[in-house]
Formats: C-alpha cells, sequence, structure tokens
C-alpha cells in the first residue's frame, strides 16, 4: 500500500521546506485576540496618583514663570495677592507674549476639583503657553 504519491514509483524526495501555515494561522488569532482585548483592558484600569516621594526643590527657571496658587475653595492667587479670572488670563497673555517657552508653576491645594484644574490650564493654553508646572510637596519622612 502507497501513501502519499500514488503514480510515482521513484524513491520520494523529503520535504525541505518548513510549512508555515498553522504559524501564520496562530499569529493571526493572537493578533486578533489582542486587538480586541485591549480597548476592554484599558477600560478598566484604575487610576492611582502616585504621592509626591522625592520631590526637590525646582533649580532656578531659565525661562520667565508665573506661580500661580488655587486654594480650597478654588480661589486664585499670585504671590501673595488674590486675583481674579480676568487678571490671572491677562497675565498669562503677556507672559506668552513675552516668551513662548515660558512656564505656568501651578500650585493646586488638594481639595480643589479637578475640574477647575482643568480650567486653568484652559486658560494657560488659550494664551498660547504649552508648559505647566506642578507644584508638590514632598511627602513627610516617617518616624524610625
Amino acid at each position: 500500500m502507497a501513501f502519499g504519491r500514488f503514480a510515482s514509483r521513484t524513491q520520494a524526495q523529503p520535504v525541505a521546506g518548513i510549512n508555515v501555515t498553522p504559524l501564520v494561522d496562530v499569529m493571526l488569532v493572537l493578533v486578533v485576540i489582542f486587538i480586541l482585548a485591549t480597548p476592554i483592558l484599558a477600560a478598566t484600569l484604575r487610576v492611582q496618583l502616585p504621592q509626591a516621594e522625592g520631590v526637590k526643590a525646582a533649580p532656578p527657571a531659565q525661562t520667565p514663570s508665573l506661580a500661580l496658587e488655587l486654594d480650597a475653595q478654588g480661589a486664585l492667587h499670585i504671590g501673595a495677592e488674590a486675583v481674579d479670572e480676568a487678571t490671572v488670563r491677562q497675565r498669562l497673555a503677556a507672559l506668552a507674549a513675552q516668551d513662548p517657552q515660558a512656564e505656568l508653576q501651578l500650585k493646586a491645594d488638594t481639595a480643589v476639583p479637578y475640574g477647575r484644574v482643568v480650567q486653568v490650564m484652559g486658560w494657560a493654553h488659550a494664551a498660547g503657553l504649552g508648559r505647566i508646572g506642578f507644584v508638590a510637596q514632598p511627602v513627610p519622612a516617617a518616624a524610625p
């Protein structure tokens, strides 16, 4: 009983090539699985903001900057002076006109709602500033 080539009476030569079709099939299935699973995994990730360990004093700024503080009620302060939104927008526009690479240093209280911080960031971007630094305090060292 002959298997393989029915009409051939000569000795069959072994096939020297590798059949990659099963490998390609497996790889395509894995690609489809990853394409379908990635959005599901990304949607279920929970963001845990890190504590500010290792915070060091920033070196003196090479470019002009503006230090803006948001207190717990969301009020705006530049230095010790309480300012309104129009004044902040004017100062941001003046800073951007002076140097587009200038930086806004934002000091926001932990009780400030995220929406208020985003609003201030929007003002900075609308004024033409692209660099925003978030100032944090270092975590106090635990007692031994």
